[in-house]
C-alpha cells in the first residue's frame, strides 16, 4: 500500500520585505527574514521565533528554489529547529499576491516543501524521526504551510 499523509501542523511565518541580492549565475537571489509567526497541530502548537529566513533562488524557468531555516518554540518551552527545501512556481497568481499583498489559495501554484525537524527536547524527540511534506501559499506579508507526516500505508 502507498504511504499515507497525516496532518502534523499548520504554520504561518511573518516575513520582512525581501532583500533583493540580484541576478547571479544561478538565478535571482532574494532573502526573506522571518519576523515571527505561529503554528498549531494535533500534537504541538506555539510560535516561530524571529531568527530564520528563506534564501530563495528564482531560476530562469520561473520556479523558486526555497532554502528555509526557522526556529519553533512550543507552548511548553521546547525549541525545534525547522529546515526545508522546496519549489514554488512563480506564476501570475503568486507574483500578484506578492506584489499586491493579497492572499493566494492553496493550489494556485506548485508550492511544495519537505520539512525536517530537529530537537533535543525529549518531549518532542519523535519529531527527529518524522518524514514530512508540505504545501504552501502566500498570504499578506507571510507564508502559510500545511505540513503532513508521511506514514506507512
Amino acid at each position: 500500500m502507498p504511504p499515507k499523509l497525516e496532518h502534523l501542523v499548520t504554520y504561518q511565518a511573518s516575513l520582512k520585505p525581501p532583500v533583493d541580492v540580484g541576478a547571479g549565475p544561478y538565478g535571482l537571489r532574494r532573502i526573506f527574514d522571518v519576523t515571527g509567526g505561529s503554528f498549531e497541530g494535533p500534537r504541538m502548537r506555539g510560535k516561530l521565533l524571529p531568527s530564520g529566513g528563506d534564501w530563495i533562488l528564482i531560476g530562469p524557468d520561473g520556479y523558486g528554489r526555497l532554502d528555509v531555516r526557522a526556529t519553533l518554540e512550543t507552548h511548553d518551552g521546547a525549541l525545534v529547529y525547522l529546515t526545508y527545501y522546496g519549489v514554488i512556481e512563480m506564476n501570475d497568481k503568486i507574483v500578484a499576491a506578492l506584489g499586491k499583498g493579497v492572499a493566494a489559495s492553496y493550489g494556485d501554484s506548485y508550492f511544495m516543501t519537505s520539512p525536517r525537524f530537529e530537537t533535543g527536547d525529549a518531549r518532542y524527540a519523535w519529531l527527529n524521526r518524522v518524514v514530512a511534506v508540505a504545501e504552501g501559499r502566500v498570504i499578506p506579508s507571510a507564508v502559510e504551510y500545511r505540513v503532513y507526516q508521511v506514514l506507512n500505508g
